[in-house]
């Protein structure tokens, strides 16, 4: 099972200095994929949680393509609905291929009401126009270069995400999960793949919540849900060490040695 990481590319501490060593230290500590997320309007829903300077994906990820050499790149997850999917098809070709063939791209039907506002996509219709843009990315792949594809990750943790995962993706990607839910939920679908993203939250005492997140606890707890989710059949997980406070981005540094500590556990226990 593949590790990957979520790397912020918003917040006050976020520069092109930072993004760099970002993407150093995940490739140097042996992850397989980095991440990043997306927003278009920084509105002001958007901006509590994850503030300018926003980092717009495609280019972070084309930038970072020529400062890692083998990580695989990707998306978690592009807001499909905010631009029209030849755009996309278009940009995730270039930049795949630019890449040498490292993108994945992780799609989502989005939550920021104010951003649909000012992006003029109607905030009811993001279900029905992912779908489309789905499908009419498969269309566009399709239409050159004899059928290659692009990975595509589908986000959310709603039994209509699952359906679209299982329609148009190659992967289900649900988001911040506890075991028990991840676990019901597989036992209800059948996605094609298997790509959670989990929080990554270390503590010195074990948590005994019930409701508690995978990827919450102790060392031994997070190495241990990453077991259970690999005998889930998860090919990959993404760990995601932001926890919401934009202020944490100005210190990268706990972060990466979290993300240190579990790679360095998960290749032991492997």
């Amino acid at each position: 099972m593949e590790l990957g990481v979520n790397v912020p590319n918003f917040g006050p501490g976020t520069d092109p200095g930072v993004l760099r060593e970002w993407a150093r230290t995940v490739e140097g500590l042996g992850f397989g994929l980095l991440m990043v997320s997306d927003h278009v309007a920084v509105t002001p829903d958007v901006a509590e949680k994850y503030p300018e300077p926003f980092y717009e994906p495609f280019t972070t990820l084309s930038w970072l393509a020529g400062v890692t050499t083998g990580i695989r790149l990707g998306t978690t997850v592009l807001v499909l609905p905010y631009r029209h999917p030849l755009l996309v098809a278009r940009m995730a070709d270039s930049l795949d291929r630019l890449s040498g063939g490292r993108l994945v791209l992780g799609v989502g039907v989005g939550w920021a009401r104010q951003e649909f506002e000012a992006l003029g996509v109607p905030f009811t219709a993001r279900g029905r126009l992912t779908d489309e843009h789905l499908a009419a990315l498969r269309e566009a792949w399709r239409a050159r270069d004899g059928g290659r594809q692009i990975p595509v990750w589908v986000g959310g943790n709603s039994d209509a995400a699952i359906r679209r995962a299982i329609r148009y993706g190659d992967a289900w990607h649900p988001l911040r999960s506890t075991l028990p839910w991840l676990r019901s939920a597989l036992a209800q679908h059948t996605p094609p793949a298997f790509a959670p993203r989990i929080t990554l939250r270390l503590t010195t005492a074990p948590v005994d919540d019930p409701e508690r997140l995978a990827g919450t606890g102790t060392l031994e707890q997070v190495v241990d849900d990453l077991d259970q989710l690999r005998r889930l059949g998860a090919g990959t997980v993404l760990l995601d060490p932001y926890h919401g406070d934009p202020e944490d981005t100005r210190r990268p540094e706990a972060a990466w040695q979290a993300l240190t500590a579990v790679a360095a556990h998960w290749k032991a226990a492997s």
